[in-house]
């Protein structure tokens, strides 16, 4: 019975063959017929350059024959054609360069966009959790750094490997043909050479991996103090936080010294071992025809002579140097694999799973209240729900009711977060959730878009399970308004269509008077076409969060949920959104965080929460009739932080 193998050094080489392996056959599946005929010009320019010591060898024999007894016309008609032949194949190599390097260029760049693609699409289908739990700079590092090192091996190393590979390989064969012993001499040298690269190539590789992850943490600890550079400053913190860097670039900077060190000295020893070669092969060489009797030694079927030691030597340096090349492509390789590894980790991140199967379309409903899927917009939508015990499919009209029962979740586990959490939202109510920081209010609204799932209980959305539809129209059919509002790179107009591509700006426009934002629109110096960039940094806060309300409105979703919506309104801008807020919750079921009280004093219901459970509940005038902690919340007795 075999042993497997499960030691962390085989899995490692294991993981790094996989990795090298799947990189290449990415590049063959992305250009099936670019990367064949790249390899096919690296492979004919490679043995034009192994083939010149034959000719070299046949023009010096020449020389020795004809030329020193004089018969010059002899020598010209061995040489010249000789000469003509391989400049001929010289012009051919040339333009077999020229398309290998353009092809090479095309194929990277090309390769690069295509992984960039797909890293981004699959970062797409991540859940939350996962930029939950990895710094945004280490993330931005995958398409940065990492990506880089696969640039450089798919532009230099891998040529570069193919390309002196094949030299080496050929004069090798050439060297034999001509001479055993010289070339059992050489081969020595090489066994010296693959020992010193093994000794420090391994010593390197370790290193470059710990690079790749240091660079990682320093572009995250940067981008994280570029995000909080407010609070830096409040906090007169700048030294601390120079402090902290120091730490991270000691880092980058030991892993860096200790890659380099070992990779550094590769090149200059593994090219002074093949000096040295070229010397002993020269004096052995030399030997040989000094010494007749060592003809008879020689195994080769060419009498050796000068036209021997001549091509011999070159041959030499050609065969040290591509070794050295070869060497020098480890590091490149290593970085490379470490930079791809740390991509495919991206790539093979596991997506956000949905097994949804209930879908949200257009809906239609006639006098007796029989619901018809429409291809057009008709402000009302339907729940597709198809049977798959009979194929039968049943609509069910889209009003907004979400019933949570018995809720319990945890983040991580073994630290609950909410607890046996109950709540009743039926169409058209407007459900406010109370209480301290940490308490789980912005959690049941995570926990109503599937942003997470849920470890026990029930959460149904008009009547159906939420986990049966399909997260995508399940979030499109609720509008949120978070507490930190995001703008992307574009017009102001863009950003309220971004709830609804396909808007027109008269109900962008609309959106933005709903909310109360078209009034401060319309003073910026373009109005609706303004520039916004920086996530919005030449807007106040509050202005902010005014187009985030529009962008919601626009799509006018049955379900709203606002997040801390009006907390970075002043109170005289508060009381127009409120206006506006008032009119966009009309008919619509909306769940609603807020720290100030007096937003929510209109809700139907009224859900306090303490450390993951729902303490109290009921109308603004129950819960002061109650006196209990709503009241004391409302009245002052103490605070909610």
């Amino acid at each position: 019975m075999s042993k497997i193998n499960n030691s962390p050094k085989a899995s490692a080489v294991t993981k790094k063959k996989n990795v090298i392996l799947r990189v290449l056959g990415m590049l063959y599946r992305d250009y099936p017929r670019l990367v064949p005929i790249t390899a096919c010009c690296i492979l004919f320019a490679a043995l034009v350059s192994a083939i010149p010591a034959i000719f070299i060898q046949k023009i010096t024999a020449a020389i020795e024959i004809h030329v020193l007894t004089g018969d010059y016309a002899a020598a010209a008609k061995e040489i010249v054609p000789s000469i003509i032949f391989l400049a001929s194949l010289y012009v051919i190599s040339i333009i077999a360069i020229t398309v290998d390097t353009q092809l090479t260029a095309k194929i990277t760049q090309g390769f690069l966009s295509k992984m960039r693609i797909r890293m981004f699409r699959g970062m797409q289908n991540l859940p939350i959790k996962y930029f939950d739990t990895h710094k945004h700079g280490d993330i931005m590092s995958y398409y940065t750094n990492d990506i880089d090192t696969l640039r450089e091996l798919i532009s230099r190393s891998i040529p570069t490997l193919l390309r002196s590979g094949i030299i080496v390989l050929t004069v090798f064969g050439i060297m034999i043909y001509y001479s055993v012993w010289l070339t059992l001499i050489l081969i020595l040298g090489v066994i010296l050479m693959l020992l010193v690269s093994k000794k420090a190539g391994g010593g390197s590789a370790k290193h470059f991996i710990g690079l790749q992850r240091s660079v990682g943490k320093l572009e995250g600890y940067v981008q994280e103090m570029m995000n909080g550079q407010k609070v830096v400053k409040v906090f007169s913190r700048e030294e601390k936080c120079s402090e902290e860097f120091r730490a991270v670039n000691n880092t980058l900077y030991e892993e860096s010294f200790k890659a380099h060190a070992y990779s550094n000295v590769l090149g200059p020893v593994i090219m002074n071992i093949g000096n040295i070669m070229y010397v002993i092969i020269a004096t052995v060489g030399g030997l040989f025809l000094l010494i007749p009797n060592f003809y008879n030694l020689s195994l080769s079927s060419i009498p050796f002579g000068i036209s021997i030691v001549v091509p011999f030597l070159n041959m030499t340096k050609q065969f040290t140097g591509n070794i050295n090349q070869l060497s020098q492509q480890i590091n490149s390789i290593v970085m490379a694999m470490a930079g791809a590894n740390r991509v495919f980790e991206l790539i093979d991140e596991e997506p956000e799973a949905d097994d949804g199967y209930v879908t949200l379309v257009n809906a239609r409903v006639d006098e007796n209240g029989n619901i018809t899927e429409v291809p057009e917009h008709t402000g009302k939508w339907a729940w597709r729900h198809p049977h798959s015990e009979d194929g039968s499919v049943t609509y069910t009209l889209l009003r907004g009711d979400v019933r949570m029962t018995d809720v319990d979740f945890e983040y991580e586990e073994g630290k609950p977060v909410l607890r046996d959490v109950s709540v009743y939202a039926e169409p058209g109510q407007k459900v406010a959730f109370v209480g301290a920081t940490g308490a789980g209010k912005t959690t049941i609204t995570n926990l109503i878009n599937r942003y997470y799932d849920i470890a026990d209980g029930k959460i149904r959305y008009d009547g159906i399970n939420i986990n049966k539809i399909k997260k995508s129209d399940l979030r499109r059919s609720l509008g949120i308004v978070l507490q930190e509002t995001n703008l992307f790179t574009g017009t102001v107009m863009d950003n309220i269509r971004y709830g609804k591509l396909e808007a027109t700006d008269e109900e962008c426009i609309a959106a933005a008077k709903l909310s109360g934002a078209d009034d401060f629109i319309r003073r910026l110096p373009a109005g609706y076409n303004t520039e916004l960039s920086g996530n919005g940094s030449n807007l106040s806060q509050g202005q902010r969060q005014l187009i985030a309300i529009a962008r919601a409105a626009v799509a006018d979703p049955p379900v709203m949920i606002l997040d801390e919506a009006t907390s970075s309104i002043d109170t005289r801008t508060e009381a127009i959104v409120q206006a506006g807020m008032d009119k966009l919750m009309q008919g619509r079921t909306v769940f609603v965080i807020a720290h100030r009280l007096s937003t929510v004093r209109n809700s139907d219901v009224i859900m306090v929460l303490d450390h993951g459970r729902i303490i109290e509940r009921g109308s603004h005038e129950k819960l002061i009739a109650e006196k209990g902690t709503y009241y004391q919340l409302y009245t002052g007795a103490f605070e909610l932080e």
